[in-house]
């Protein structure tokens, strides 16, 4: 319970039933908070507990200086935690594993469960192999479940085993469309000791896209897989206030707009402004002319332009939404009662206090594709073609900057982890402004004969391979998914076609998108066009766009064509749709269509003719371009609340696969000591009761000296798997061919994969090595060579402790976890750097490894440190707390030399997780005190 320091305890009645609630306008200062701070500052009332949630705290959100670089940390504390498949299975893995350990420490594993909501939807595995036929779904489905069956045990034991765990089966649904769908409850109930309690619906998740769901007024991010474990286990997120950029919406869409043309225009806006860290607020008079859906896809693209969520208040427009999603009637009275008792009901007129205003009249909006790398990059369609042929031509284009937020995203992929980025970091190159004027360029050309069902075709550079549907982002948009299938209608009426070598796929974000255009009977002109339905999952998006047409394939290698994607999702970086295709383009459901009965990027679409009719006439885009009012027509007619409630009403169910699996009730997992996919980690190993004292870290060797802005994408395992790789062997090892190894992103629950994996990456550059990329060092004192792992090993096996040298903002980039959980299982045990990207270096405290830091003006270069010295840490032990200040003693043969370190643990969250050697088993231990 609260210490309600601010007496702000209340209740607030809805028809029959009376909410406790904690009044956000009992702060001071509190009306003119955007509304994304009215929700943390609500947050921090209701969970005040004088230790890591205080009254200072909530004075310092209520005092806000908008325009403050930094502001005051924050103990913010989510009401549900949102998983997919690929960033959720380590988490279950440690939760499982926890199990193991309090009953080997004499407690009952049944205590071991989420304490907060967990939702996990498997989304990130569906590959679209098969396309353009009408069996590909089930095809699909199939082969994922023969992929995945380790893992997809694994989750259904925990769907049952868990409680406050729910686990969405595969083929169901895309995790953030499923959440705007279903999950989100906007205002969350729970029962408190003195009652019903109700506060704003807040969650975390582990992918990058989770702020889609700021679109209906929920405030969430994504974050990594150690925090979304320690907000499962009850721990409060240690988290700065942010700055908050208000985005003004005036006006409304022209006709012949849609949502991604608006999306991709507030990309551009939001890069140019730069908003990395910072909340956006939408506000303003142009709210109430936007779409639920389509502030969902604003809301889902945040992590593209650079912020941590882009949300919009709660209005008129959110309870129709959730009405016509088939939401409880009582629910949303309560949404509606709450909201405007706590001042979070839009008001046009009021403008809360904003780090700065940018103004969007979104009558300037104009039909936009992006790429061909950055989905900031905009391309009005009307020079679409002289960008693509001046690309060709081989104009420059920027390339990202090292652990900035374009590399960081990129290398996101296929698990779509999420992105944090050191404030220091230099920004990357603006969107890029294409040439609106000038003639055609001209263009290299090297076309391909191809043989495709007996006839000969021919491909060149810029021609469209990959025309994909796909992703929540504008699968969740029924304006946009019926405009695309009515413009199928009217091509297939025409008589146009999409081109042989296109591959065509269809994947949306949940059955509801199947079941209105079959009420429509709109599916058979999608299917005419090759757009079979593929799989309810985020495929192509992610990459898991399957293979070429194998001719198609053939002739791109052969001729090293630059060829194109256009795909309906949210990121487009080079070699991530697939490795084949150097050009992607994101466009709107419609636009895909276009490009695929176009074939090729070189299309003028305002200009040049789609094809023909039987006629010989010239069919334009504007011919079967659907009106707004075409669109509307469809949508009122065939889409209602049923079909949501219907259509969810056994999402947890799954199919025959799902079902027919064989998992024991037990109250532990049976671990498979065979399973080249899931395994038990071991950071309950040898565990006690009680905490070990902190002891000195003496004699320590370092295993890699690295540079400035060394990211967690160089230190996590990503990527495919290289057979000549320490992880590649030990699969070799195990039995696993090569063609089977899956990535590192499908391996996570394997910590014996993911370990020798961590500091693998080719791009890294350890000093120990000069010259050398990719996972190497030095093992002393021999100054053998070998890899990371290898030597890891051997320092082990000699009872060594490891420490790792960096330059400034180490760790900024993705933050996946298994950046800090790979270096602690490297036994790793302090990184010495000179400045820290800050959810990193928490995260390494949560493993249990001490980040210190350098003092002011030195680094390892200032000093001179070459990596081969002993190095020992001095002042932790024999303490009731951790001193600010350690002294690092370097010794290289007979020379000896302390500096002063200062030791980042900053929280007195942190130094209780540090104790007790990470947070995992400080949780456990509470449990099994309790």
């Amino acid at each position: 319970m609260s210490n309600n320091s601010f007496g702000a305890r209340d209740h607030l009645s809805v028809g029959e039933k009376a909410y406790e609630i904690y009044r956000i306008d009992q702060i001071e200062g509190s009306a003119r908070l955007p509304y994304s701070l009215k929700v943390l500052l609500e947050n921090l009332l209701r969970n005040e507990d004088g230790r890591l949630i205080t009254a200072e705290q909530i004075r310092s959100l209520g005092a806000w200086d908008p325009q403050a670089r930094t502001n005051s940390e924050i103990q913010y504390t989510p009401a549900r935690v949102l998983m997919q498949d690929f960033t959720g299975v380590p988490c279950v893995v440690d939760l499982v594993a926890m199990r193991d350990a309090m009953t080997e420490l004499g407690g009952d594993p049944r205590k071991i469960n989420p304490l907060i909501p967990a939702e996990l939807v498997i989304d990130h595995s569906v590959i679209a192999d098969v396309f353009a036929r009408s069996d590909a779904f089930g095809i699909n489905a199939e082969l994922e479940f023969e992929r995945n069956q380790e893992r997809y045990q694994l989750l259904r034991w925990a769907q049952q085993s868990f409680d406050d765990f729910l686990v969405v089966p595969p083929d169901t649904g895309i995790c953030h469309q499923v959440n705007l769908e279903y999950l989100s409850r906007v205002v969350f109930t729970r029962e408190s000791p003195d009652g019903p309690q109700a506060y704003p619906d807040t969650l975390v998740g582990t992918d990058s896209h989770t702020p889609m769901v700021n679109g209906l007024g929920v405030l969430g991010w994504g974050v990594g897989g150690i925090e979304a474990e320690a907000a499962m286990l009850g721990q409060p997120m240690s988290m700065l206030i942010p700055q908050v950029v208000g985005l003004k919406l005036t006006g409304e869409l022209p006709e012949g707009t849609t949502a991604t043309d608006l999306v991709l225009t507030v990309a551009e806006l939001l890069r140019r402004v730069r908003v990395v860290g910072k909340f956006v607020d939408f506000f303003g008079p142009g709210v109430a002319n936007v779409p639920l859906a389509t502030r969902a896809t604003l809301g889902n693209m945040s992590p593209e332009y650079g912020s941590t969520g882009s949300i919009f208040p709660i209005d008129q427009e959110t309870l129709n939404y959730l009405r016509l999603t088939g939401r409880d009637e009582h629910q949303i009275e309560l949404v509606e009662a709450y909201a405007r008792e706590q001042g979070l009901w839009h008001d046009p007129d009021h403008v809360p206090d904003y780090s700065q205003i940018v103004e969007l009249d979104l009558s300037t909006v104009t039909p936009s594709i992006a790429g061909p790398k950055r989905p900031q990059d905009r391309i009005p369609l009307t020079i679409a073609q002289r960008a693509v042929r001046g690309l060709l031509a081989g104009e420059s284009h920027e390339s990202a900057i090292a652990g900035g937020l374009d590399d960081a995203s990129a290398d996101s992929f296929p698990a779509s982890d999420p992105v944090a980025i050191s404030s220091t970091i230099p920004r990357d190159a603006p969107p890029h402004q294409y040439d609106e004027k000038g003639n055609p360029l001209t263009w290299p050309s090297d076309p391909a004969d191809i043989v495709l069902d007996g006839k000969t075709a021919t491909i060149d550079h810029g021609d469209v391979v990959v025309a994909a549907i796909t992703s929540c982002t504008n699968t969740s948009n029924p304006t946009v998914m019926i405009g695309a299938a009515l413009l199928a209608k009217k091509a297939v009426g025409r008589g146009l076609s999409s081109k042989p070598w296109v591959k065509t796929t269809l994947a949306p974000g949940s059955r509801v998108v199947t079941d209105y255009y079959d009420r429509s009977g709109l599916t058979p002109y999608l299917e005419e066009l090759g757009f079979d339905l593929v799989g309810y999952g985020c495929t192509t998006c992610i990459g898991n766009s399957g293979p070429l047409i194998p001719a198609v394939s053939a002739a791109v290698a052969e001729n090293d064509l630059s060829v194109a994607s256009v795909l309906s999702g949210n990121r487009n970086f080079e070699g991530r749709i697939h490795s084949e295709v150097k050009m992607n383009f994101l466009a709107s459901p419609p636009l895909v269509i276009a490009y695929a009965l176009a074939g090729t990027m070189h299309a003028d679409l305002l200009h040049d003719p789609l094809g023909t009719d039987a006629d010989g006439a010239p069919v334009h885009l504007r011919d079967i371009w659907p009106t707004t009012a075409e669109i509307k027509a469809v949508v009122d007619e065939n889409l209602e609340a049923e079909m949501f409630t219907k259509g969810y009403s056994d999402v947890y169910a799954g199919d025959d696969n799902w079902r027919g699996m064989h998992i024991p009730e037990t109250d532990r997992f049976a671990w498979d000591d065979t399973s080249t996919y899931i395994q038990r980690p071991p950071y309950f190993d040898g565990m006690s009761v009680d905490p070990a004292p902190v002891q000195d870290i003496s004699g320590a060797r370092v295993l890699a000296l690295l540079g400035d802005s060394v990211t967690t994408d160089h230190i996590s395992p990503a990527g495919a798997i290289r057979q000549d790789s320490p992880a590649g062997q030990y699969l070799v090892d195990h039995g696993v061919a090569p063609g089977d190894f899956n990535s590192y992103g499908s391996r996570r629950g394997n910590h014996h994969v993911m370990i020798r994996g961590t500091f693998a990456n080719v791009r890294l550059r350890n000093q120990l090595v000069p010259g050398v990329e990719g996972g190497y060092t030095r093992h002393w004192p021999d100054g053998e060579r070998m890899s990371i792992f290898d030597a890891s090993s051997a320092y082990i096996e000699d009872q060594i402790p490891l420490l790792i040298i960096a330059g400034s903002d180490y760790g900024s980039g993705s933050s996946r976890d298994w950046a800090a959980k790979g270096t602690s299982l490297l036994a790793v045990r302090a990184v010495l750097a000179t400045s820290f990207e800050r959810i990193h270096r928490s995260n390494l405290i949560g493993m249990g490894v001490l980040p210190l830091q350098f003092r002011d003006g030195e680094s390892a270069h200032s000093l001179e440190l070459t990596g081969q010295e002993t190095y020992s840490i001095i002042g932790l032990e024999g303490r009731d707390h951790l001193p600010e200040e350690v002294t690092v003693r370097i010794e290289s043969g007979r020379e000896t030399r302390e500096i002063t370190a200062t030791l980042r643990i900053d929280t007195p969250a942190e130094e209780s997780y540090f104790l007790h050697g990470g947070i995992l088993p400080y949780v456990l231990r509470n449990l099994l005190e309790s």
